[in-house]
């Protein structure tokens, strides 16, 4: 049983006595662990332990306040207050600033121990350093600071950005995506967009040149996909008067030195020929042309944006594409988040589109509640583009006024699907021809949406690319 003489008390067992020497070895290592300093002292206020951690945030020696009663070191003005004395007052845990004679200060907690008798038999007090808290306060309010600074940027980004119509962008990870192209865009390097199919890649390239330097130069924008690879030289770098039969007779500038203090965006430029990816280093390092069949390069003042959805790092691995140019291309390379990362987006992009179509077919449609949720649950594979081709197809096929669920039809049926019961009716005259073309664009759409690659996409339909870049045209223009 405990000791209560003259109101003190001592611990039996492995618990601190009223004397420094029967504090377990354990617990003195403990102690020893802290960062923050221990002072121990009992019942009565006098001193029976401190750690290490104590000594260097007073200043203090052990022997200075060891067996020392509190009520004496304060008298003494060792320390200026005293919480363990507060507590035999208070009966509670205790926070002040305290001051040692060393001149340093701390910023102290005191906590009682209680018997089962209900007497304090211990007051533990942790000592922190008040140099540290002050540290730690200014490193948060910097932090905050920095937050602050960060969440007014976003704020002003989605200001001049949303309201000037250019892009729609309220997801956070979208308008910071688009705060580091802007901040890019005013220096004149190459930019490597990357990114899924269909995020918006060319929207960002375009947005980029509007806010650079050359914004009154002409972006040029290049398919790499789209151009046969026996004419991708020709169509990037031209060529001279008799490079080869049917050639104009003077030759012909070649897109680079269309966009001659300009943007040339290039885009899917994973797809680039090898044999014509030398040239376009050259291009990027000496700022020259070298037109197909001529005898000198063409000086050309031009900023290069290119695209990707491809990882033309790993392509470089295995040869399939320069690793030269692959570095240089990567000066700053800047990802572009998948729809589904931006959610916040979903339903604003969704209604951009939609009064778009509105003014474009002289509607006036609006989304459903339960379309809107399809809308936000969907996990758009084909990201932007996809979004804003269901977005058309529901106007176009809605009966009413509000779109539905169902208008989204965001799993394309196959219209030839024997499932859907179709049988010709001899009796009615059918358009076979326009039945088959409302077939084909909706598969070339959906094809490009998904694919977001001319070659691709054909390859996905068994369709010469040439085929299918001249009917995605003829559709798109409908």
């Amino acid at each position: 049983m405990a000791n209560r003489k003259n109101g003190r008390s001592g611990y039996a067992g492995s618990r601190i006595s009223a004397g420094p020497a029967d504090v377990s070895g354990d617990l003195d290592a403990v102690l020893e662990s802290s960062y923050d300093g221990i002072y121990i002292t009992d019942g009565n206020a006098d001193t029976v332990k401190v750690n290490s951690s104590y000594e260097n945030i007073s200043g203090l020696k052990r022997s200075e306040v060891l067996g020392g009663n509190m009520r004496d070191l304060v008298a003494s003005g060792i320390i200026s207050a005293s919480g363990t004395l507060l507590v035999l007052e208070k009966r509670k845990s205790v926070t002040l600033e305290q001051s040692f004679n060393t001149g340093r200060q701390a910023v102290i907690t005191s906590t009682p121990r209680f018997d089962e008798y209900g007497n304090i038999v211990m007051v533990v007090t942790n000592v922190r350093n008040i140099s540290d808290i002050y540290s730690r306060r200014h490193e948060l309010n910097g932090e905050r600071e920095r937050i602050r600074q960060r969440l007014s940027e976003l704020a002003m980004i989605r200001e001049q950005i949303v309201g000037g119509g250019e892009i729609t962008a309220v997801d956070d990870v979208m308008l910071e995506t688009l705060l580091l192209a802007r901040k890019v865009a005013r220096q004149d390097t190459t930019v490597l967009l990357l990114g899924e199919t269909g995020v918006g890649k060319g929207m960002l390239a375009a947005y980029i040149h509007r806010n650079s330097s050359r914004r009154h130069g002409k972006l040029i924008t290049v398919n790499c996909s789209a151009i046969p690879d026996n004419l991708v030289e020709s169509e990037l770098f031209g060529y001279a008067e008799g490079a080869f039969t049917g050639a104009k007779k003077g030759g012909k500038p070649g897109l680079a030195e269309v966009a001659d203090k300009g943007t040339l965006f290039l885009d899917e430029v994973g797809d680039l020929p090898i044999n014509v990816q030398g040239k376009l280093l050259r291009l990027l390092q000496e700022h020259e042309a070298h037109p197909v069949g001529a005898s000198a390069p063409r000086k050309v003042d031009v900023r290069v944006i290119a695209a990707t959805n491809l990882d033309i790092g790993k392509l470089s691995q295995n040869a399939a594409f320069r690793s030269d140019l692959y570095y240089r291309l990567s000066a700053f390379p800047l990802r572009i988040p998948a729809l589904r990362e931006r959610a916040e987006d979903i339903v604003p992009l969704a209604e951009a589109f939609l009064a778009e179509f509105n003014r474009k077919y002289r509607l006036r449609k609006r989304f459903s509640q339960f379309a809107v949720m399809e809308l936000q649950l969907y996990s758009w594979p084909g990201n932007v583009r996809e979004l804003r081709n269901v977005v058309e197809r529901a106007i176009v096929l809605s009966t009413g006024d509000c779109i539905q669920q169902r208008d989204l039809a965001l799993m394309p049926d196959n219209p030839l699907d024997p499932e859907r019961g179709f049988r010709p009716d001899p009796k009615n005259a059918v358009d076979l021809k326009e039945i088959l073309m409302r077939v084909e664009r909706e598969y070339i759409r959906q094809a490009y949406a998904v694919h977001g690659n001319i070659r691709r996409a054909a390859a996905g339909l068994c369709m010469d690319p040439a085929t299918f870049l001249r009917r995605k045209r003829k559709y798109d223009a409908v």
